[in-house]
């Protein structure tokens, strides 16, 4: 586990601090100051339009690449680069309580991957916490999908190891390790191993691994890159609650907007990177949630910054959160947010690595710590303070106020300012009808029409309830030194 000082304690207290006392204060002083935070929220509100203003260029720009690229023979132009007959892929799938149908629907969209499936290695990943189903779906599947690949290996990660919590991180951690040696008696090099983590709903595009490779190939140090694509959660979006697909969509496109300017990015869900990096951050760590992003900040971290993203412009599919009933799937979501949103523990353990990392230039630690900071202040206050905390001084301002010219004019200004705020949302919903999955045969073509235009109306409580709250949820518990948990999101029954 991660040894903690004073230092690090501060920065575990900072985001949650900040967030709090920009809560608190707006509410208190509505009452007191009141032109004190009417300043402030034009302020934030001019930000805030700024901040999606300049956003939107960069959603268009990955748009375009994105329809561009789903369009491109990844495969033909893969085959023309040099090293292409060096290149395997492995693929871990982490799997816990999974239905046998979600592995086999991985499998099988892998399976019809461009890409030679007889030079990919399948790695499924159970728990000893699920042993008897996971062996069970393991030897069926090994019998399914005997000589279909490479290789498919199977691991169990054994409960209560010490110094590490359930989840993800440390399933991979495990694995990774396990799969090592056999990786080595193939005698494989290690630059010459592309590794991806995914979800293991993960529905692949036909070209992901074949796009993979020519853009490995075409990066002159590919080893130094971690490769992301585009995050859709299509496979059951229409079962889903509309809440669940605002929330999902607003996922995606935040993702868009930083693909196209990855020169900050990071690593999120489903994504690949060289085995040479793993092997030489020690493979995941396995006492953290957010072994995603983590996993970027510790090649960073080897290499003294000298470590980025390569957008893939193509999609990989997943579930959205999905237990059979809208009042399950809205606490669920909740919990999926809250999960994304511990992230922030990712700010203490920068601040400490970047302060004993000499080599790393200042440029590089000032940009991923503003973003991270910046990025986690504005999840938890924006949507409070643009639809409740804004207006809060209007409601409870004493009468003396009232009369000041500033005080009557700012409404119909902070008006204006959403309203031109406003203009994301519908490029957002006209980008999201492009990206729809396949309509149900027994939907109407018109209800959905209806359901997908009038979804978008949910943005502000989506805003509220599913983006500032439970991200103010997790920094109050790293604020309080309660830890998070990995939370498994549930996912869809299949017929097996």
């Amino acid at each position: 586990m991660t040894e903690k000082n004073w230092k690090y304690r501060a920065f575990e207290i900072l985001p949650g601090a900040l967030v709090w006392t920009t809560l608190i204060a707006s509410v208190v002083l509505s009452f007191i100051r009141p032109l004190w935070v009417v300043y402030f929220v034009i302020v934030f509100d001019l930000y805030w339009l700024f901040r999606v203003t300049y956003s939107i260029p960069f959603i268009l720009i990955s748009w375009y690449r994105f329809q561009r690229a789903s369009r491109t023979d990844w495969q033909k132009l893969a085959v023309t680069k040099p090293g292409y007959d060096r290149i395997r892929h492995v693929v871990f799938l982490p799997t816990y309580k999974e239905d046998i149908g979600v592995i086999r629907g991985t499998l099988n969209s892998i399976l019809a991957s461009a890409f030679p499936s007889d030079r990919m290695i399948i790695v499924l990943a159970g728990e000893e916490r699920d042993a008897e189903r996971f062996n069970a779906s393991a030897a069926q599947l090994q019998r399914e999908y005997a000589g279909k690949f490479f290789r498919l290996f199977t691991t169990v990660h054994p409960k209560d190891l010490p110094e590490e919590i359930p989840g993800k991180g440390s399933n991979l951690n495990f694995s990774g390790k396990a799969i090592l040696p056999k990786i080595d008696e193939l005698g494989l090099a290690y630059d010459d191993v592309i590794v991806s983590s995914f979800d293991v709903d993960t529905m692949i595009h036909p070209h992901y691994f074949s796009c993979l490779t020519y853009l490995y190939l075409s990066e002159p140090e590919p080893t130094r890159a971690s490769y992301q694509p585009v995050p859709l959660y299509n496979n059951n979006l229409w079962e889903s609650p509309a809440a669940v697909r605002v929330a999902m969509y607003g996922t995606t496109f935040w993702l868009m907007g930083e693909l196209s300017r990855p020169e900050g990015a990071m690593t999120f869900s489903s994504h690949s990177m060289s085995l040479r990096m793993l092997v030489d951050v020690g493979f995941w760590q396995k006492d953290i949630v957010s072994e995603d992003s983590r996993i970027f900040i510790q090649a960073l971290l080897k290499y003294h910054g000298d470590y980025h993203v390569v957008p893939i412009y193509l999609p990989v599919s997943m579930d959205t959160v999905m237990t059979g009933g809208y009042w399950k799937a809205l606490p669920a979501l909740y919990k999926q947010i809250r999960r994304w949103a511990w992230g922030v523990e990712n700010i203490p353990f920068m601040a400490r690595a970047f302060a004993a990392d000499r080599q790393m230039p200042f440029g590089v630690k000032f940009s991923f710590m503003w973003k991270q900071i910046e990025g986690m202040y504005t999840w938890a206050t924006a949507p409070m303070l643009i639809f409740i905390l804004g207006r809060l001084p209007f409601w409870v301002a004493p009468e003396r106020f009232r009369e000041f010219a500033i005080f009557q004019n700012t409404p119909f200004t902070l008006q204006w300012l959403m309203r031109f705020a406003m203009v994301g949302v519908f490029i957002s919903a006209a980008l999201a009808a492009t990206l729809l999955p396949r309509r149900p045969s027994n939907m109407p073509v018109h209800r959905a029409f209806i359901v997908t235009l009038l979804q978008w109306l949910l943005l502000p409580v989506t805003f509220v309830l599913f983006g500032a709250i439970p991200a103010i949820d997790a920094q109050t518990r790293l604020m309080l030194g309660k830890p998070l948990g990995f939370n498994v999101s549930p996912k869809r029954k299949t017929e097996v």
